[in-house]
């Protein structure tokens, strides 16, 4: 049998994509694979502050990660949600957290019951049900307690937000200490079999030759591999996602560490806060058809919470995805396979997911065309729900104060994500498409956060009494409350468990 096992692997490309997935590797190999993975310095990895979603709890708990320490050498704080402003219309603010709304009721969604109090006036906003985003309200954070039943500290779901170049760095580590192999250079050349056309070496500028029988691009935009050798289409976007640009810097933190990002929505596009231990990441995502680079930096620059730290930088990218993430030999993962901007921290996830379906699908030494159809079914998949989700976010609009935000209200959008908001739209429905990455919850709450409102509430929301469903909703908005209050801020929770060394 051993015949039919690859022996070699090689990982183009460091920064977050590379050293997640060598590290993913190396620990799931158990060291009977060489894995070698290739970067140089002298090619800078994009590197700014990074927000996460919960699903990087699993991925932790593959690697056996102590989740304090993690947090110490990334400088990483904890993130109960985002908080959208002036998406729906300018002075609009929602939090769109992880996590529970209110509790299970009857057969019928919690949701729905509010949402008939709350189409009657009845009722006050759907934050108010939902524990993750009440302690976002108030800058409070702890872990789920498993210990407190029948609570809804119970179900506090958390993600992250660290700095992206001391996460590789971390992983880096952890890799190596596994046996990974990193060599230092720079790819001058890719060749290929002339019999089959998979990838056999990459030759360094130096003229040394890394020979493998299994490739992995994460080489980032330039798609060292799965473009630049394999020349594999890329499927262009941006008619449903027109941003292009983004400028980023960090700056000094504020007096308020908050569990959660924010999304500030401007005239071409939307900025970026993600706070860290010791510094605030911030960026303007905008299109460059709608406005000017000079402006977008302007506005970057006057919309931050202290000193800039640096100089901004620069970053243009072009939404979409490969039409196949595995081709022959090579599997792209990251930027190389892909890019959704950030609104909804999908990046890491889109990364995590696909060395997750690398792993489910990891090949023979026969590379069977089967096994590679089902992984590039399930990676496109993965990258159209997350595309049609942040779709939402723009087409969602009732903004008529500039030309982009005229387009992205009139704008066609795909039909999978026009039924979804058809089914809202008549009685609040929402359904989740099998394995489908966002829940019920997230698309009520970026639907009903941007000011989409249904014409009615499920019909059978009517065989319980106002009566009963006025109480039903006191008690969990006061329950939350509590365990809001009783909770610990963000600031002392770090400081108590995970603060990091200044």
């Amino acid at each position: 049998m051993d015949q039919h096992k690859i022996k070699n692997i090689v990982i183009v490309g460091g920064g977050t994509a590379g050293w997640m997935t060598a590290a993913a590797l190396a620990k799931t190999l158990k060291g009977q694979y060489n894995i070698k993975l290739v970067e140089s310095d002298q090619i800078a990895t994009i590197g700014v502050g990074e927000a996460t979603i919960p699903m990087i709890n699993l991925f932790n708990r593959l690697l056996g990660l102590d989740e304090d320490e993690f947090m110490r050498q990334t400088q990483g704080t904890f993130k109960l949600g985002i908080e959208f402003v002036n998406w729906g219309q300018i002075g609009d603010r929602y939090y769109h957290g992880f996590g529970v709304i209110g509790q299970e009721a009857w057969s019928i969604d919690f949701y729905q019951y509010w949402l008939k109090q709350y189409l009657a006036g009845k009722a006050p906003p759907l934050d108010h049900y939902a524990l993750n985003n009440v302690a976002s309200m108030h800058n409070k954070f702890m872990r789920a307690r498993s210990d407190i039943p029948n609570s809804p500290v119970n179900t506090i779901v958390h993600a992250y937000q660290f700095d992206a170049s001391l996460y590789a760095k971390f992983l880096r580590n952890y890799s190596e200490q596994r046996d990974v192999q990193r060599i230092e250079g720079k790819i001058s050349d890719v060749q290929l079999r002339d019999a089959d056309g998979h990838i056999s070496a990459v030759v360094l500028d130096d003229g040394r030759k890394i020979e493998g029988d299994l490739f992995i691009d994460c080489s980032g935009f330039r798609g060292l591999l799965i473009d630049g050798a394999l020349h594999t289409p890329y499927e262009d976007w941006s008619h449903w996602l027109p941003c292009d640009t983004a400028i980023a810097v960090p700056c000094a933190s504020a007096p308020e560490l908050t569990p959660y990002t924010r999304a500030t929505a401007h005239s071409a596009g939307w900025q970026w806060r993600i706070p860290l231990q010791h510094r605030i990441g911030n960026g303007h995502v905008f299109s460059s058809k709608f406005m000017s680079a000079d402006e977008a930096t302007a506005i970057l620059m006057n919309n931050l919470d202290g000193e800039a730290l640096a100089e901004p930088r620069t970053v243009r990218f072009r939404t979409g995805k490969r039409t196949k993430a595995w081709n022959k030999n090579c599997v792209s993962i990251g930027l190389s396979c892909g890019f959704i901007e950030p609104l909804e921290s999908t990046s890491i996830h889109l990364i995590q997911t696909a060395i997750a379906h690398l792993i489910t699908h990891f090949p023979s030494a026969g590379f069977e065309a089967a096994d590679i159809r089902e992984f590039n079914r399930l990676m496109d998949d993965e990258y159209i729900w997350a595309r049609d989700f942040v779709i939402l976010h723009y087409k969602a609009t009732e903004r008529t104060d500039s030309r982009f935000w005229n387009y992205c209200r009139q704008m066609e959008v795909p039909a999978r994500l026009q039924h979804k908001i058809d089914l809202f739209l008549t009685n609040g429905r929402v359904f989740r498409e099998g394995m489908e990455l966002f829940t019920k919850n997230n698309w009520i709450q970026v639907m009903h956060g941007q000011r989409m409102r249904p014409k009615s509430y499920h019909p059978l929301v009517d065989l319980t009494s106002e009566e009963e469903i006025k109480g039903f909703l006191d008690e969990v908005e006061t329950v939350v409350a509590n365990c809001a209050n009783a909770m610990p801020t963000h600031a002392e929770f770090i400081a108590a468990t995970c603060a990091a060394k200044r």
